[in-house]
């Protein structure tokens, strides 16, 4: 089968490679009907260090079930899953506490012997606690949305979650991005009274309004800061969504944030030390909070909100390659003449 590879920076290949098999008695191989490529792959895209053997890539995904391991009773051959971007079993205690991503059998796709989703086959290790069945006969069209649920749509819901948006709230989203817009979305869901968006990209911001953004920011740095405490009347932002992973993103986060605010960031942080103290957030008394989305714990109510029109996530998808052309998607992204590229098998 074909599947997707990186052997350094921007050196994305699709080769041939074993077609997956059942290994556990609790292991399922998906036969992949729509794919995608995440922002948190233009990281490795960008820095990765050059490797002869590669990366398997690709986390997101919607297929249909073609074998099932013995321990595999929820699941049959034939019906239509999502997978989320981190496989669990949804039984340990972590799992129950709703943070899935931290599984004790749980791990993530295109590492320990797992492949990755841009592909024609991947094998779901805990299959039965990771894959959510969605009706066979759903409207096509639905469909790119359906597969945001497997990442963006909720980790931008997850965003929202850990920083406790609630209704009047004034909530500020740092990065115009697919997750940026996703928790525009999931503000607005949850009650936000205000959403400012801090992005420069004008289609992009565009569509935040449309998803529920009532100010947009395009400036960076102390500018950037200076127009949203000014929006605010000098108080700052209750609460701030970080959904860009660098250094400069987080500066501009407790830059803006109220004093007894919270950061939530769930943009892959691309750094290990960043300031807490006085002058950053222990003077203001702000909560960070946020890290990798434990989407399973969300996707099951947010699968209704879809089928029933009540959210569109999918909007974020603005171009579509094949799986033969990956390496197009991932040019399109990093040039930002795209926002999030579809992959089709």
């Amino acid at each position: 089968m074909r599947a997707t590879f990186m052997y350094g920076p921007g050196d994305v290949r699709v080769q041939d490679v074993p077609t997956p098999t059942i290994h556990e008695p609790t292991d399922a191989v998906v036969r992949i009907t729509l794919a995608c490529v995440c922002g948190s792959d233009l990281h490795p895209y960008h820095s990765m260090t050059p490797s002869e053997r590669g990366s398997a890539m690709g986390h997101e995904f919607i297929g249909v079930v073609e074998d099932v391991g013995s321990a595999v009773t929820t699941l049959k051959p034939g019906d239509l899953v999502i997978s989320p971007f981190a496989y669990s079993d949804n039984t340990c205690p972590y799992c129950l506490d709703g943070f899935h991503t931290s599984c004790r059998h749980g791990g993530f796709y295109g590492s320990n012997g797992v492949g990755g989703a841009q592909a024609e086959l991947v094998r779901v290790p805990q299959a039965a606690g990771t894959l959510v069945r969605i009706p066979s006969d759903v409207d096509e069209k639905l469909l790119p949305s359906l597969l945001t649920l497997s990442d963006v749509y909720l980790t931008g819901y997850h965003a929202a979650h850990m920083g406790r948006v609630a209704p009047g709230r004034t909530v500020t989203v740092i990065g115009d991005g697919a997750v940026g817009l996703s928790a525009v979305i999931a503000a607005k869901q949850l009650g936000a009274e205000r959403i400012i968006l801090m992005g420069r990209h004008t289609v992009r911001t565009d569509l935040g309004r449309d998803f529920g953004a009532t100010d947009v920011v395009a400036d960076r740095g102390a500018d950037g800061i200076a127009q949203v405490l000014d929006l605010t009347g000098g108080e700052g932002s209750h609460i701030v969504l970080e959904a860009v992973g660098h250094m400069p993103a987080y500066e501009q986060a407790y830059g803006i944030v109220r004093p007894g605010g919270v950061i939530s960031r769930v943009g892959v942080p691309q750094y290990e030390s960043a300031p807490v103290g006085f002058g950053s957030l222990f003077g203001k008394n702000i909560t960070l909070t946020g890290g990798p989305a434990p989407v399973r714990a969300y996707i099951e109510a947010a699968i209704p909100q879809v089928l029933g029109g009540e959210i569109e996530p999918g909007r974020v998808f603005d171009a579509e390659t094949s799986l033969d052309d990956v390496a197009e998607a991932y040019r399109l992204m990093d040039s930002r003449e795209a926002l999030k590229v579809l992959v089709r098998p």
